[in-house]
């Protein structure tokens, strides 16, 4: 079972040029580490969550992380955060700042987790970063502003911006929010549950392949039992942290970028992911990074596929053969 623990990252400045004077950041560790001469780590990989998840996300991945397995344990030690914008971390909810909480980036939540390794937990170079859907982003955005501090990196079911349907159902969320009377411009004394209920049970739309609803639900009515619920899971988050986190997702893009990215790349996708289909995302983030390889694979779960990525661990256990 992941431990969290806590270190506190001072007069942290982000792109916008705003300061703030502490960041809490939130991890867990699991494996074997290494230290050299100086008391660096040197066997460190960093995994990155998803939108909806913090450090414990890395259990999705339990299948392919562990002793013995793909990502082995006994060989690396794996260090999994809980990103800028996430509770546990920093967020407008956790610090009561609210609508006060500075507007952050992409591009912030990677130099943060770099403050945490290189200033905190002894780590001078990662072995590699590995991160599923928003921290796909997270992953290329590590391998082109820091490119010489890892071997390697695997982005999971992921793309190099938002843009399209994307864009559309981030937007869509804040909308419901935003048009809230309860969510009273960010200022609100309660957590405005309807509107957070109404814009989870949007983005539960796209959690699964259109085959999987048709099929995994016999009925319309466990199907929308099953919506009802995960909308009642979703009045736990907070607007604003939805709102800051999804606007910083709608401003990734790094394209233009990619050249930059000079280590070992393994894109995985999901061939039936309803965010991120192969055919607008994984193939063409596979052809813009030259040196990249690419596996795609069947899950009708669509984007929540990734609970299914032992169908990826022969691939994953060669590509990381190759690491020196």
């Amino acid at each position: 079972m992941l431990k969290p623990q806590y270190k506190i990252i001072s007069n942290f400045e982000f792109t916008s040029g705003e300061i703030l004077p502490e960041i809490v950041m939130e991890y867990a560790t699991q494996g074997i580490k290494r230290i050299d001469e100086k008391g660096n780590i040197t066997n460190a990989i960093l995994f990155l969550h998803g939108w909806s998840g913090d450090y414990t996300s890395i259990n999705r991945l339990k299948d392919v992380i562990g002793p013995g397995k793909a990502v082995d344990t006994d060989k690396y030690f794996i260090i999994s955060t809980t990103a800028l914008g996430s509770p546990g971390s920093s967020s407008p909810s956790t610090t009561r700042l609210g609508v006060k909480f500075p507007k952050y980036s992409v591009k912030d939540m990677v130099n943060v987790q770099f403050r945490l390794l290189s200033e905190h937990l002894k780590v001078k170079k990662l072995k590699g970063v590995i991160g599923t859907s928003m921290g796909g982003f997270l992953t290329l955005n590590w391998a082109t502003d820091y490119p010489n501090y890892m071997d390697f990196i695997i982005p999971i079911v992921t793309s190099y911006d938002t843009k399209g349907r994307n864009f559309a159902i981030n937007s869509l969320m804040n909308l419901i929010i935003e048009r809230d009377p309860d969510y009273q411009n960010g200022k609100y004394e309660f957590n405005p549950k309807n509107a957070v209920e109404n814009a989870s049970m949007l983005l539960y739309l796209f959690a699964f392949s259109p085959e999987y609803y048709k099929k995994e639900f016999e009925t319309n009515e466990i199907l929308y039992n099953n919506l009802v619920e995960r909308g009642v899971e979703g009045q736990k988050k907070d607007a604003n942290d939805i709102i800051w986190r999804n606007n910083a997702l709608n401003s990734f893009n790094i394209k233009e970028d990619l050249y930059k990215i000079k280590v070992k790349t393994l894109i995985i996708g999901v061939k039936q992911d309803p965010l991120f289909p192969p055919e607008t995302d994984t193939i063409p983030l596979h052809k813009e990074i030259k040196q990249s390889k690419l596996f795609l694979y069947d899950s009708s779960q669509g984007h929540l596929g990734i609970n299914e990525l032992i169908k990826a661990e022969n691939v994953i256990k060669e590509f990381l053969s190759e690491i020196r």
